[in-house]
């Protein structure tokens, strides 16, 4: 089967040994005469997503359980993680690639960006008192994860940055 240019590594349902060779199919994040940086920014923007997604789940019942902030932290972050590492997965999966394969394949580059943007999330969170709030409605709350979630960007976009200059993050990347 030859490999269809407007599709992504991500996309492609041929051979997934194929789909992850970095010739077989252009990456989206490789722009001709783009900037390496805005391809590490849409990835960032991808690892957020997945990211904010788990995080928010797990402060939501930390606060609404009344757990303790490190409890919280441990729960969000854990959520962060199962739902960063799925919305990577699932595409590949969705592709044909089976699971061990799939998840081999993102394990390290998510693994990394993920535990950064963490560490740098839980942290502006914990500082600005997001985690301690009594209620979801509390200003506090949402103050400090948008916060957090500024600080988690910033942190990890050129961590991708350098995943991505040594292919380290073969899904999202085709050169």
């Amino acid at each position: 089967m030859t490999p269809n240019p407007a599709q992504s590594p991500i996309h492609y349902t041929g051979t997934p040994e194929l789909a992850l060779h970095h010739s077989a199919v252009p990456s989206p994040y490789r722009h001709a005469g783009g900037s390496r940086w805005r391809a590490a920014a849409m990835v960032t923007s991808h690892c957020l997503t997945g990211c904010l997604i788990g995080k928010w789940i797990g402060l939501a019942i930390g606060v609404a359980l009344s757990l303790p902030r490190g409890v919280t932290a441990l729960l969000a972050t854990v959520l962060a993680y199962g739902s960063g590492f799925g919305l990577t997965i699932w595409p590949l999966l969705r592709g044909g690639m089976g699971f061990r394969a799939a998840f081999t394949t993102v394990f390290v580059g998510e693994a990394v960006s993920i535990g950064v943007m963490e560490v740098a999330m839980n942290a502006v969170d914990f500082a600005m008192g997001g985690m301690g709030v009594r209620s979801l409605f509390a200003p506090r709350y949402w103050t400090a994860l948008a916060v957090a979630a500024l600080a988690g960007f910033l942190v990890a976009w050129p961590v991708n940055f350098w995943l991505l200059a040594r292919n380290v993050k073969r899904c999202h990347h085709g050169s």
